[in-house]
């Protein structure tokens, strides 16, 4: 193999890690999702859950503690009560898509780790 070959093996391989990493730092769907989260948040979860509190039940707050106290402090774990629901919360899981919950879910750990702050 000639060293031309092997110089231009190792600048396609350099090109595609970088059009890889590069795609998933900038990636536009999880930027919308992020958007659509908070959208979807403000309209379905905001009622009695302002900035990130529990109007019905205190302690059952969306703070990064309380999360984390409730075993709630996974995209998985709150994707699942807001499917189902549990004790006064309802389940949405037939009223939205498992896009938009996994979109809710996303935000919740976002603002949390934020302490629901901008």
């Amino acid at each position: 193999m000639t060293n031309f070959v092997k110089v231009v093996r190792q600048y396609l391989f350099s090109l595609i890690v970088t059009i890889i990493v590069f795609l998933f730092i900038s990636n536009p769907v999880l930027a919308v999702s992020q958007n659509e989260g908070a959208a979807i948040f403000k309209a379905n979860c905001a009622a009695c859950h302002p900035k990130g509190g529990n109007i019905i039940r205190r302690g059952k707050t969306l703070k990064e503690k309380a999360l984390k106290r409730n075993h709630l402090d996974t995209i998985e774990a709150i994707a699942s009560i807001v499917s189902k629901g549990k004790n006064n919360m309802p389940a949405y899981e037939e009223r939205l898509s498992s896009q938009e919950i996994e979109a809710i879910s996303s935000y919740v750990i976002q603002k949390a780790a934020q302490n629901w702050r901008n």
